[in-house]
């Protein structure tokens, strides 16, 4: 009988360890189950946030030079004196002079763009077409302190090198010019003779750049 008993613990004892492998087992499989899918959701997480073809990724746009500065104001034309230039000379039929800005108010401004020109009779009436925008130069923003100049080139063709009956000759008394992004013109005295028709293109206009052209 003892012996039954001894070989019944020894039975159980065998089984209880079996028992404790197993769950031991399943314990470490489950432990190992959850970190390999932490670490595959980690891995797609990482994968999904990284740019595509092995690009950088772009830094975080920086704030805007000289946020809250104040803008300088455009010119008005209260702002400027409206005059002609030195004369750029002529060529193939042209004459070429420029049209200055200087700024005369207290503080400073800005011209950006084409002024708009045209020739007019002495009524005010405009005398031919009103001049188109040469795009030889791309257009900046010109800050002008008080007392300082920005100019326009302004090419004016001689209505000669065409037939009077088609030109239609006529004598403007002003230059009318309203500096870029105004709607008041200044006028400034014109001697000389223009197409009063408005199919031939007699001034073309350039973007106000800085400065004043140097005495001829």
């Amino acid at each position: 009988m003892r012996q039954r008993a001894d070989l019944g613990r020894a039975s159980l004892t065998g089984a209880a360890l079996v028992a404790a492998a197993v769950f031991i087992a399943g314990c470490n499989s489950s432990s190992s189950s959850s970190s390999a899918a932490a670490g595959a959701s980690a891995a797609a997480s990482a994968s999904a946030s990284a740019p595509a073809n092995g690009a950088t990724s772009a830094p975080s746009a920086p704030a805007a030079a000289g946020a809250g500065a104040p803008a300088v104001a455009a010119c008005t034309t209260t702002d400027l004196k409206v005059s002609t230039g030195n004369g750029g000379g002529g060529a193939a039929g042209s004459f070429y002079s420029f049209i200055d800005f200087t700024n005369t108010s207290a503080a400073a401004c800005t011209l950006y763009g084409y002024p708009g020109v045209s020739l007019t009779a002495s009524s005010g009436g405009q005398l031919g077409a009103a001049a188109t925008r040469s795009t030889t130069t791309a257009a900046k923003p010109v800050t002008l302190a008080p007392g300082a100049t920005a100019n326009a080139s302004l090419r004016t063709t001689d209505p000669t090198v065409y037939p009077a009956g088609r030109c239609q000759p006529a004598t403007p008394a002003y230059l009318k010019v309203y500096p870029p992004n105004q709607t008041q013109a200044a006028q400034i005295s014109y001697t000389g003779t223009t197409c009063a028709n408005t199919a031939i293109k007699m001034l073309s206009i350039g973007v106000v750049t800085p400065g004043t052209l140097p005495a001829s």
